[in-house]
Order: C-alpha cells, then structure tokens, then sequence
C-alpha cells in the first residue's frame, strides 16, 4: 500500500468511514484557525485586546499545522488497517 494512494479511501466501508472522521476533524480544525485569526485581527484593531490578538494568532498558526498532521496521520491509519488485515478489499 502507498500512502496518498486515493484507492486507499474507499478500499471497504470501514475506510470511507475513517476517512469520513477524519475529514471531519480536519474541518472543524481548520474552521477553529479561521475564527482565531479573524477574531484576532479584530482585536488588533483594539489596543487593549491586542495582546490577545497575538495569543489568537499563534493559536490559529498552530492549528493550521495541525491541518496536515491529521491528514498524515489519516493516510498512515488507512495503509495499517489493509497491513493488520482489518478490513477486505472490495470486490
């Protein structure tokens, strides 16, 4: 098995399902960045908020980096789950 392999996604129904989870987390990661950097740049405009500004920056960078970190570690789990033998390949 190759990882980044799009077969790998919807190899049996447990994978689509896993992929699916994932998906999910990867979204709901990537919108929660977003609203720290808009909430962010709001208080910027704010000298009083601005030192929370900053903390919500670094927050939404870290969780951008988290983005493709859950992505690698979806591809690593979808290989090991045909590796262990945990699902059969579609006919």
């Amino acid at each position: 098995m190759k990882l980044f392999h799009e077969k790998n996604r919807s190899r049996s129904a447990r994978h689509a399902i896993t992929t699916s989870r994932y998906e999910i987390i990867g979204t709901l990661v990537e919108f929660l960045a977003a609203v720290c950097f808009i909430i962010g740049s709001v208080m910027f405009f704010y000298s009083d908020l601005l030192f929370a500004g900053t903390w919500l920056f670094l927050i939404g960078s870290i969780l951008f980096a988290v983005r493709p970190t859950i992505r690698l570690a979806m591809e690593i789990h979808l290989v090991c789950m045909n590796e262990v033998g945990e699902d059969q390949p579609n006919p």
